[in-house]
């Protein structure tokens, strides 16, 4: 089966770097980007390429390239469905809020509202990819869904889930450590899972591509996020340890990162990891342990999280600690509010509760990123629902200069490391604030004794 039409559900963070480097490898597939959300496709087709929703370098050149050739992003999203051959879904499936699972399990109901569509719509066979990060067996209810409820046609249905990196969607994207496919074992999901493949195969070296049975993907994609964030917290744990002993961090990190058997990647000390996948995949893994009975499982991962949200709170805490124990009317400059850099990117960041402590004590909050817009700093405050829309608003400035925003205040707080800031006049900000000026790195990518040279009182993880 040779693959000519893609319609991918969902144009966010996945399925829109996914599809628009899908476009630019293969330009005799037809892939088209569909969303309920009006202003996203507007902005996904935003002439000037610059203005996409999704910050990701090296994107914006692969749309403009694509996109109106063989890419286009539309709002129809039945039509794209019943011309698709494949069709990917790529939408939210973030923690439980109600009922059952509340808090750990992945709402599914965004997938099911997919597959019910789809069934509708479909008149005939199809491939339906899961592209969002789902707990295992999903696949078995989606296609419980198309099967019972469809025009009588048949699906396949594979599981690829996303190894992404934000920051480094393009690069994985164009040169992946490895695409996992998974899908039934019968005749008919082989043939389903060599046409993805052949889809792949346009610019992924066969050898990494990687196919399984559909519950094995599944599986991994969770396996793999828990992997990392759990290094995250484990060299976070001994970043107090050295604070308390007099080692430095970076040096133990460095140690033990030459062993060929950890490795280096993900031994970064900071205040914390962020983002959609980590916290929501642990979660999620600990309420399938639990459903399965095992506890002990559970707990393990679930001691994950404990450690990010205590890294977190022990960062603010240091800051109101040294600030002579009161942050009331003191002006705390962010630099930084998305959960890493080279994304615009703020789920699960750092900063969002950093600053929700620091509010609580009354300090006044200065914010300099250079890709997050107000508004949707404001947004993840109040999904926090610890204040007043009002509230929040008066306690968070946003500043388009990073001078300004550290002029006159009391202390700054790196959440972010982006590159721009070390290339910073320090000396000029230090001169700017208030004295004694202090900074509080929480990612570790400013020089301690170059700073201290200028007279900031320096406190960083693990220092």
């Amino acid at each position: 089966m040779e693959i000519t039409k893609i319609c991918c559900i969902g144009a966010g963070y996945v399925g829109g770097p996914t599809m628009a480097v899908i476009a630019q490898k293969c330009p005799n597939i037809k892939v088209t980007v569909v969303d309920l959300n009006e202003q996203r496709i507007k902005d996904w087709n935003d002439p000037n390429t610059d203005n996409i929703p999704i910050y990701e370098p090296g994107l914006s050149e692969i749309v403009a390239e694509a996109r109106g050739r063989n890419l286009f992003f539309s709002t129809e999203v039945e039509k794209a469905i019943d011309e698709a051959q494949v069709i990917f879904i790529s939408v939210n499936t973030p923690t439980k809020t109600y009922g059952k699972g509340k808090g750990m399990a992945a709402d599914l109901k965004y997938i099911e509202l997919c597959a019910r569509q789809i069934a509708k719509v479909a008149k005939q066979n199809k491939i339906v990819v899961e592209k969002s990060t789902l707990p295992v067996r999903t696949a078995e209810a989606i296609k419980s869904i198309l099967d019972n409820t469809g025009n009588g046609v048949q699906f396949q249905i594979l599981s690829n889930p996303e190894f992404l990196a934000e920051g480094t969607a393009v690069t994985d994207l164009l040169n992946p450590d490895r695409i996992l496919i998974g899908g039934d074992t019968t005749t008919e999901g082989q043939e389903a899972i060599n046409a993805l493949v052949n889809v792949y195969a346009n610019w992924v070296e066969k050898d990494k591509i990687l196919t399984t049975n559909v519950w094995s993907s599944e599986l991994s994609k969770l396996t793999a996020n828990a992997f990392l964030a759990q290094r995250i917290s484990s060299i976070n744990a001994m970043s107090e340890l050295c604070e308390k002993t007099g080692a430095d961090v970076s040096e133990v990190a460095k140690a033990i990162g030459m062993d060929s058997r950890i490795g280096a990647k993900f031994l970064k000390a900071s205040v914390g990891f962020g983002g959609s996948c980590f916290q929501k995949d642990i979660l999620n893994l600990v309420y399938i342990a639990k459903s399965y009975g095992l506890n002990e499982v559970a707990d393990y991962w679930e001691q994950v999280i404990i450690m990010n949200d205590h890294q977190k709170r022990r960062f603010s805490n240091k800051i109101v600690q040294t600030l002579y124990n009161t942050v009331a009317d003191k002006k705390i400059t962010f630099l930084g509010w998305a959960f890493k850099k080279d994304t615009n990117d703020t789920r699960e960041s750092a900063a969002i509760y950093v600053a929700d402590d620091l509010i609580n004590e009354q300090a006044k909050i200065s914010v300099y990123d250079p890709k997050v817009q107000r508004h949707k700093m404001l947004s993840d405050l109040d999904y926090l629902e610890t204040r007043t829309k009002e509230e929040n608003s008066n306690a968070l400035t946003i500043f388009e200069n990073p001078y300004e925003s550290c002029k006159g205040a009391h202390a700054i707080a790196v959440l972010t490391e982006w590159d721009e800031f070390i290339t910073y006049d320090w000396q000029k900000i230090y001169d700017s604030m208030r004295k004694p000026a202090f900074l509080f790195d929480g990612r570790n990518i400013l020089n301690a004794k170059e700073l201290e040279k200028i007279g900031f009182i320096y406190k960083g993880i693990g220092s």
